[in-house]
């Protein structure tokens, strides 16, 4: 079954602005759309449908920075027929709106990210800690220059905002406070640190990694640690959607002590 649903995750990947429908991906591999949606969903932590849009929003963004070109004509290119549904889409995975997203490389270069530790909402809440390993890989991608992000997030995949997320120092230690009672998904990315910001904003490489069960935070055990191995993934795997570096930007992070109400937004 695993290679059932890596050929699955493949064929979608490389059809993503086609109209295509779980019917199809199932008859490509020869399982059933029941079977294949439960298998597809256990392994990769996504159902199809989910998988499809966010290689779908991960082009959109490219076009976002590319060019010019008008949010409508950039929804119909990605494989969407209505506006409405990708702009509230995109913007609920990747954080800010599409004409705001567009924005972003200017408001990076006067901004640049910087490490910063962001906290739930709890203020006596849980806390996660750990450490950030890199594969001899992930360095080569990334030329040694990693800037690293790491969060908890509600879902098996790094979607929105995080309930609690750091941009790492050079050490790869991380602490993460505030965090409500839950289960929640450690997930971490890198992008390459002396990039330029739409470089940080859709990566060439997906360098990912996460813990490979929930994080169950609790009155009862609300201290929890772990440690996080980060790896090149599959040019087909599930992007990371959420745009991280604005999240660490000194604009952010001065908006947030302005107003503690704004922690994570």
């Amino acid at each position: 079954m695993p290679d059932v649903v890596t050929e699955a995750a493949r064929f979608i990947a490389a059809r993503a602005e086609e109209r295509i429908k779980l019917a199809d991906v199932a008859d490509h591999v020869g399982y059933s759309p029941f079977h294949l949606a439960r298998s597809f969903e256990r392994q990769l932590g996504v159902p199809p449908g989910q998988f499809l849009a966010a290689h779908r929003f991960q082009r959109a963004k490219r076009l976002l920075l590319a060019d010019d070109d008008r949010i409508i004509d950039i929804c119909f290119a990605v494989g969407f027929t209505s506006v409405g549904t990708f702009t509230r889409r995109f913007t609920a995975d990747v954080g800010v709106c599409p004409t705001d997203f567009r924005r972003l490389p200017h408001s990076l270069a006067d901004a640049p990210p910087k490490p910063v530790h962001i906290p739930g909402s709890v203020p006596r809440g849980g806390v996660v800690t750990g450490k950030v390993h890199l594969s001899t890989a992930a360095l080569a991608a990334l030329r040694d220059t990693a800037s690293v992000y790491v969060g908890l997030f509600p879902r098996r995949s790094p979607r929105g905002i995080p309930i609690s997320g750091s941009l790492l120092d050079e050490t790869g230690d991380f602490t993460l406070t505030g965090v409500p009672p839950g289960n929640y998904w450690l997930l971490s990315t890198a992008f390459a640190s002396r990039a330029e910001a739409p470089a940080q904003l859709v990566p060439a490489w997906n360098v990912v990694g996460g813990s490979p069960w929930p994080v169950r935070v609790s009155a009862r055990q609300p201290c929890h640690h772990r440690e996080v191995h980060l790896d090149v993934a599959a040019e087909w795997s599930t992007p990371v959607l959420v745009a991280l570096p604005p999240l660490a930007s000194p604009i952010a992070q001065d908006r947030r002590r302005q107003s503690p109400l704004l922690a994570l937004h």
